[in-house]
């Protein structure tokens, strides 16, 4: 094949890099959805024309870089805490993890054109690696699904399909319904192929699933249990100054004592600034507030010499009752990795038993929360992940997220993290109670919706009625496997079906 000119190959690179930014515009907190859609359906035209498979993985990266650098932008701000030190580094940071995740786009990009010798091999083909690269942003290095494509959906009825696919199948169902019928609109299918290309089935799946699901939705209940959220609205750059850590603290306990007495009070993660052991006085304050209310609130702890992100909750009579320390930690941000690897070595700054950051707690658990019955804890980074939500075993009545978006700023990041929160909820059927230090604290509903909320950087507290759990949907039962086999089977019954048609494409 000969190879494009390097001038129109590098058009080529710049629109793909705007049509990804564009397509960000599909998340929170913009939210148009359509904008994200029309990208994809336009983006078989910016892959034909004799593209190489090399070129072809280009666009896709490309593509990806554009996607993240916009919606991945938040991550700039922890760097902003401390700008005189740490700002230089923040365009660096972002760049570097943009085009990171965008390396999954571009190799499925590069696959589909090494699979699809026909141009509709090329695009179903794109589908099913691009969804099997949401999979793998999900699960390797640790995972990093923020941004998934399923995630545009949060605010339509569409939305409902996570509890029957899970985030991964609806993106593979997003993908198939725009890819192949946007080749068709792109006037890139011959008569032949369009006649027989079933390039309309993904979109009449869509429909009819939407359909189905918003026809006869779930109804959601109440339980009697009040539920007292806490946002303190401490700014990071703040948080732990020791001339404004006792006014944060103060308003933690005034809108815990506040009448009328909740069925339970949640504070935000790392909500006091003292280590577990150390906190004896602080607890029989926060106890005393809540004067016989149990209460949950966010700590760190130490046990020897390791350090962890923890939840606590007090009883009614302010003991501690119960323990979760975060397994899920974030990468250089709460960890460094192998950082017990590294003080064999000499190495010790990188270790986490050295202060240099956090260990790891044993997993996802479910933990008694007094008459509120059996909760999910969750701690900030750890809503993120649809499989650690749903491993905790058993069937929990509700999840409890505590966290503190401090890091993200004002901007986009804390209402993407929400979006998440709300995602998980439908995909497990229970309810979601969020505590966040600067918001957005919500309770949210089984269907994802947030019945109420606290908005983001504003101090303040809410009580909110608890909603009762849905029956176990089919995505809290089999969670990503079945997706997971779809995509494998079809992924080979294409390739099978390429080479009977004459070979794939090596260059």
């Amino acid at each position: 094949m000969v190879s494009m000119p390097s001038r129109r190959l590098l058009v080529r690179l710049l629109l793909a890099v705007l049509a990804g930014a564009l397509a960000a515009l599909g998340l929170a907190p913009v939210g148009w959805w359509g904008v994200t859609l029309a990208v994809l359906l336009g983006l078989p035209a910016l892959v034909s024309g004799g593209l190489s498979a090399r070129q072809q993985g280009a666009v896709g990266w490309a593509l990806g870089l554009g996607y993240f650098l916009h919606g991945l932008f938040w991550i700039m701000e922890p760097f902003q805490v401390d700008a005189a030190r740490h700002g230089w580094m923040a365009p660096f940071a972002l760049v570097f993890m943009a085009g990171g995740m965008a390396l999954f786009w571009g190799a499925a990009f590069w696959g589909a054109a090494r699979i699809g010798r026909s141009s509709a091999g090329r695009i179903w083909a794109l589908v099913l690696l691009w969804a099997l690269a949401s999979f793998a942003r999900a699960y390797l290095f640790t995972g990093f699904p923020w941004g998934a494509l399923a995630q545009i959906w949060v605010d339509t009825d569409v939305a409902l399909l996570l509890a029957w696919l899970g985030p991964h199948g609806l993106t593979l169902l997003t993908l198939a319904a725009t890819l192949p019928t946007g080749m068709v609109l792109c006037g890139l299918a011959t008569p032949h192929r369009r006649a027989n290309m079933p390039h309309s089935l993904p979109v009449l799946a869509l429909v009819l699933s939407v359909g189905a699901v918003t026809t006869l939705p779930p109804t959601v209940t109440m339980t009697d249990h009040v539920v007292r959220l806490v946002q303190p609205n401490a700014p990071q750059n703040e948080k732990w100054d020791p001339t404004r850590i006792p006014v944060f603290y103060e308003r933690q306990l005034a809108y815990t004592a506040a009448a009328p007495r909740p069925d339970l009070i949640v504070w935000p993660e790392t909500a006091i600034p003292w280590l577990l052991d150390d906190a004896g006085p602080a607890l029989e304050e926060i106890a005393a507030a809540a004067a016989g209310a149990p209460v949950v609130l966010g700590v760190q702890r130490d046990e020897r010499a390791r350090y962890y992100n923890a939840m606590v909750y007090l009883d009614a009579t302010g003991a501690v009752a119960g323990v979760y320390d975060k397994h899920h930690l974030v990468p250089f941000g709460e960890y460094i990795p192998f950082g017990d690897l590294a003080a064999q070595f000499g190495l010790h700054g990188f270790a986490a038993q050295e202060g240099a950051g956090y260990s790891a707690g044993p997993g996802p658990v479910q933990m008694p929360f007094g008459a509120l019955g059996q909760g999910v804890p969750l701690i900030c980074y750890e809503a993120v992940f649809p499989q650690d939500v749903g491993g905790a075993g058993g069937r929990a009545d509700f999840l409890i997220q505590i966290t503190n978006d401090a890091w993200f700023g004002q901007n986009s990041g804390p209402y993407q993290h929400l979006v998440q929160a709300r995602m998980r909820a439908i995909e497990q059927g229970l309810p979601m109670i969020r505590a966040a230090n600067t918001g957005i604290s919500a309770m949210i509903d089984p269907l994802g919706r947030v019945s109420e909320s606290i908005p983001l950087g504003q101090a303040g507290y809410l009580d909110a009625k608890l909603p009762a759990p849905l029956a176990p949907t089919l995505y809290a039962r089999l969670g990503d496997m079945p997706i997971l086999a779809l995509l494998s089977l079809a992924l080979a019954a294409l390739w099978f079906r390429q080479l009977r048609k004459g070979g794939v494409v090596l260059h």
